[in-house]
This record gives structure tokens, C-alpha cells and sequence, in this order.
């Protein structure tokens, strides 16, 4: 990071800071997002269930709220309950005493419409960056189709007699476990920050092919460099994501992008890794025009929030079973022209990071986690590192 960057954010720092030892209120709207998980479609629900999901916060703060979606259900939503709390150890078990409940508009319960999230109150907890949070969400009745994320990378845990399960600080009810998180899609802390960085992108920001468990998907290895900076880091990845048209990955890029990336909390920098489905799928975008189009409309609506635009290049994926020479050809001349210069307010190379300079349409045989598509845990490392921190301050 360079000279500039580090005066910018120690100056801001200081700012806040002074005004949090003076006792002055941040204000209503110093809210970080610290966590996402970006909804991607549906499965059965589990009436009567209690969900214990597991999220790795990337900053800390004095106080949390949850975010609750039923952006997919055909129902009304019923919530039980909704706790949160400190995950002790590696397991369901929560920090004895750290157990709180969140409420919504003053209430223990709620009804979530279809199509739509819920936002919690204020819950009184302190969370440190870095740690693992309790989100258990208790559903009493069938609310039909469950809202989830389904490549968590993660334990979570189901009781399948829910019922008061949500408030257990003593994990022994949940006896299913499951790779998916169910419910929540955002936790958000208060405190003095900076505000949060949001990665927008496919299976290849939602972590396939690093390790169960691990958080070393690269915008957690991010948040491992921007946390002294104390930037949030929020990853909006989903695993079959297009750019251009849905999929079986969810919606568009285009059309999630306010619910997913440009309305969260404190979001300053959006970083767009996104298109290698829409070259590789069917049918498959064979125009650079068109991504580029759709680059720029990402960057209009991000700049009328007063959000800045990093996006990454395209890595290869040569080997991988949908490869083709002319969708490598497209390939490289989206590359070609994200650096130019003419679409984003700035760029990242990754493809210039992990490419195998031997064979450049392959990925780097060491950071390959043999599909040739994604990226393992060193890979995953490589392509945070190669994020300037001066274009995310």
C-alpha cells in the first residue's frame, strides 16, 4: 500500500476516533456491514426447525443487526425467533452469557413478506473483528420455500424440534448439520469504521475450491489486510453467478446488484469480479460490448451512490470442461479492454496474477485445485494480495 493510503486512512481514523473519546453519538447511520452471504435461490423449509448458522465477521463494533431474507419464498415468512451470539470453540456452542435476541420493530417475532429482507434492531453485543458470530433463526410453521446461500464453506447446524432452540447457549439440540446458511444474509455492527468494501462476483468470490471451513476465500483473505484499517469486507459472490442474464446462480449481476452490493451498509468500493459464466455457459455472451456495457451501467448506479468501482480481469480456464478457443478469444479481449482504463475507476489484474506464464490460458498449476476454474487457498491469497488497498481507502 502506498504512502498516500496510509496517511488517508490514519487521518480518518483519527477523525472518528476523536469523536468516540469525546462521547459524541456516530450518528444513526454508522453502520458497517461486516458480513453477507448473497441469497441464491431456494430449497424445501424445515417447518419447526431452529438454524444455527455460523458467519466470520470482518470488523468489529459495540452493537450487531441481522438481516433476515425471504427474497425468494413464495410465503410469508414466520420467525420465531432470531438469536445472535459468540460462537465458542468449533462447534454450535455459544460464549455462555453472550446470547441476545433480536427484535424487529420492538418485537421477539416476525413476518417477513415474500420477496423481500427484514433488517433487525439494534442487538447490544460486542463483536470483535475476526470472529465467529451465531445467527439461529426459528421457523414455527411451514412458510414454504426456504431463502438460502448453498456453498457456505461452512458448518451449520439444524434442531430439527425447534421450538425455544434459538436461545440454547448449550449447542446439543442441533444434531443436523449442514453446508448451507439459511435465512440470514447480512450481519451489519456499530462502531467506529470506515465503511465496507463489497466483492461482487461468481463461485470464484463465493470460494470454491478453498478449504471447508478455512475462510480463505479471497475477500476473507481481504479482510485480513483491511482490518487495520477497520474496512468491512462483504461477499456477495454466488457460486454459477452471470453478468448478463440469470442462471441457475440467482439473478444477474445487474439485476441483484442494489439488494446485493450498493444498499448494504457503509459500502464505499465495489469490486466486480464477474463474467467468466456468461463466456463459458449456455448460451454463452460472445460480444465484448456487451460486458462492457454492463460494466458501465454497474459503475453509473454505483457512482450515484457515491461508491467507487474496482474491477478485476478475468482469469483463465483453460482445462476446464466448458473451454473453448472462442470463448478464450473473448476472453481476453474483455480483458483487453478492462485494462484500457475506460471502465472502472480503477482495475486489478487477476489474470495477470495467476495465469501459468508458461501456458497463460491455464491457471497456475499451484493455485489450482485441479478443475482449472477456481482457485485453492493460495490462489485465493494471490488474488487478495494483488488488491491495491490505496483504490479500496
Amino acid at each position: 500500500m502506498g504512502k498516500v493510503g496510509h496517511v488517508l486512512a490514519a487521518a480518518l481514523l483519527a477523525v472518528l476516533g476523536t469523536a468516540a473519546r469525546a462521547g459524541a453519538d456516530p450518528a444513526p447511520s454508522l453502520w458497517t456491514g461486516s458480513w453477507e452471504a448473497a441469497p441464491s435461490g431456494t430449497v424445501p423449509a424445515v417447518p419447526g426447525a431452529a438454524f444455527r448458522n455460523v458467519v466470520h465477521l470482518s470488523v468489529g463494533g459495540a452493537a450487531v443487526r441481522v438481516r433476515i431474507s425471504n427474497r425468494f419464498g413464495s410465503a410469508p415468512l414466520r420467525l420465531g425467533a432470531v438469536t445472535v451470539a459468540r460462537r465458542q470453540g468449533t462447534g454450535p456452542d455459544a460464549v455462555p452469557g453472550s446470547m441476545r435476541a433480536a427484535t424487529f420493530h420492538g418485537a421477539g417475532t416476525a413476518v417477513v413478506p415474500a420477496g423481500q429482507d427484514l433488517v433487525s434492531d439494534q442487538v447490544p453485543l460486542a463483536v470483535r473483528a475476526g470472529a465467529d458470530l451465531l445467527v439461529s433463526v426459528e421457523t414455527p410453521g411451514n412458510s414454504g420455500p426456504a431463502t438460502y446461500h448453498r456453498v457456505a464453506l461452512q458448518t451449520g447446524y439444524i434442531a430439527g424440534q425447534g421450538a425455544g432452540r434459538a436461545a440454547d447457549e448449550d449447542g446439543d439440540g442441533y444434531t443436523r448439520t449442514t453446508g448451507n446458511w439459511y435465512y440470514v444474509t447480512g450481519v451489519d455492527v456499530r462502531g467506529v469504521t470506515l465503511g465496507s468494501v463489497v466483492a461482487l462476483g461468481d463461485s470464484l468470490t463465493d470460494g470454491n475450491g478453498s478449504g471447508f471451513g478455512t475462510n480463505h476465500r479471497w475477500p476473507d483473505r481481504l479482510a485480513d489486510r483491511l482490518r487495520p484499517y477497520r474496512i468491512g469486507v462483504l461477499n456477495a459472490g454466488i457460486s454459477g453467478n452471470r453478468l448478463l442474464t440469470d442462471s441457475t446462480g440467482g439473478p444477474a449481476a445487474l439485476r441483484r446488484l442494489d439488494a446485493d452490493a450498493l444498499a448494504r451498509a457503509g459500502v464505499r468500493t465495489l469490486v466486480v469480479l464477474e463474467g467468466i459464466n456468461d463466456i463459458k455457459g449456455t448460451p454463452a455472451a460472445t460480444d465484448p460490448a456487451d460486458f462492457v456495457r454492463a460494466y458501465r451501467t454497474i459503475v453509473a448506479r454505483a457512482h450515484a451512490r457515491g461508491i467507487r468501482v474496482v474491477g478485476a480481469t478475468l482469469t483463465p480456464y483453460a482445462g476446464y470442461g466448458e473451454y473453448t478457443a472462442a470463448g478464450e478469444s473473448v476472453r481476453q479481449r474483455v480483458n483487453a479492454l478492462i485494462r484500457a482504463g475506460q471502465v472502472f475507476d480503477a482495475y486489478v489484474d487477476f489474470d495477470a496474477v495467476v495465469r501459468d506464464p508458461q501456458r497463460p490460458a491455464r491457471i497456475r498449476p499451484a493455485y489450482d485445485p485441479g478443475d482449472h476454474l477456481h482457485f485453492n487457498d493460495a490462489g485465493m491469497r494471490a488474488l487478495a494480495a494483488a488488491v491495491p488497498l490505496v483504490d479500496l481507502l
